[in-house]
């Protein structure tokens, strides 16, 4: 016996396929809306992550801000500490130049010289005074240039004639103003060691010749 379907076959195989087709795309899509709803939720989680940390780095880079203030502050006090302590220092150590100075000008000063005025502004010295004569001027200068420990170059600001006593007895005298620089005992202790290179570098000069 044959069987004959009747049945529009076809067309319930095209609606078949229509349905899965749908159903493929319906699958398709709910697994895509999955996976970005997956992917919102880790990026929502990395960013309430990142959030955190910048929240944290921002307190942190406050506090750091607030001690480096602190450290320049302290910094400041240290350096004002400092520099009160120096002038402390130096103040102590100054206190003796006059006297070494007075006795430098006794001891380089050449018969025939006489001083007016001595006057100190600093590190700076300004004498003026009466000589007998030019060559009198020149020896002290040449003397505190030379020989003189705390009395350095000097320089003649200004020399003049005049006349002293009256009548016949009139003598021709020179009238002389004279800037020095005051050595200190710090500038002193400086050049101590720079004198004692110098000193020992001819010594190994002479030793590698005879070697």
């Amino acid at each position: 016996m044959i069987l004959i379907n009747l049945l529009p076959h076809r067309e319930e195989r095209r609606k078949r396929r229509k349905a899965a087709y749908f159903i493929g795309l319906g699958v398709s899509a709910g697994v895509g809306l999955a996976i970005v709803g997956v992917w919102y939720l880790v990026l929502q989680q990395m960013t309430s992550s990142q959030q955190e940390r910048n929240a944290f780095l921002t307190a942190e880079i406050k506090k750091l801000e607030v001690q480096i203030k602190d450290i320049a502050t302290l910094r400041g006090e240290i350096e004002a500490l400092k520099a009160r302590q120096k002038a402390v220092e130096d103040l102590q150590i100054d206190r003796n130049v006059p006297v070494h100075v007075l006795n430098e000008l006794v001891k380089q000063t050449p018969e025939g010289v006489y001083f007016t005025s001595v006057k100190q502004d600093g590190q700076t010295l300004n004498v003026n005074g009466i000589a007998q004569t030019n060559e009198r001027v020149s020896e002290f200068l040449r003397n505190t240039a030379n020989n003189s420990e705390w009395l350095v170059k000097p320089e003649l600001v200004e020399i003049k004639v005049s006349t002293g006593g009256g009548g016949k007895d009139q003598k021709r005298l020179f009238e002389f103003g004279v800037r020095l620089t005051i050595k200190r005992p710090q500038d002193k202790a400086a050049e101590a060691p720079s004198q004692a290179n110098a000193a020992s570098a001819p010594a190994s000069a002479v030793v590698a010749k005879k070697a």
